[in-house]
């Protein structure tokens, strides 16, 4: 089995090694090994695991939703159907923001349309003032 320093993970992966240390600290990580002088030594095992971390984030999946995943399976459970309905939350959040986020295009769209102003006018800025709020 290959050791790993924290400094050479956190380079691997591109991480703050503070990062790595957070990980274990939530239980998203094991333990590492510590050597006689005390520093933290990682094997292959603690890679795949940083890996399967660092993808699931990359889902959008929240370190919470992450570390639930990993509990159950090292329970010896398929977390495949708890990872099914993360996805399918993170897919609703997501429908959401682009419907609010189309809705805020739209509004500054029109805004771009309205008439320019030669003189100062008495509001700070029409375009703005014109927006009705919600």
């Amino acid at each position: 089995m290959k050791r790993f320093f924290i400094g050479d993970i956190a380079k691997k992966f591109g991480l703050n090694p503070r990062t790595i240390r957070y990980y274990e600290t939530i239980g998203l990580m094991p333990k590492a090994g510590r050597t006689e002088s005390g520093y933290r030594v990682y094997g292959d095992e603690t890679i795949e695991r940083l890996e399967f971390i660092l993808k699931a984030k990359t889902l959008g999946l929240k370190l919470d939703e992450i570390k639930e995943i990993l509990l159950l399976h090292e329970k010896g459970e398929a977390p495949c159907e708890c990872t099914k309905d993360f996805i399918r939350n993170k897919i609703t959040e997501m429908e959401d923001k682009i419907t609010s986020l189309t809705e805020l295009k739209e509004r500054l769209a029109k805004l771009l349309k309205l008439k320019k102003y030669k003189s100062l006018p008495k509001f700070i800025c029409p375009i703005i003032e014109s927006e009705k709020t919600s």
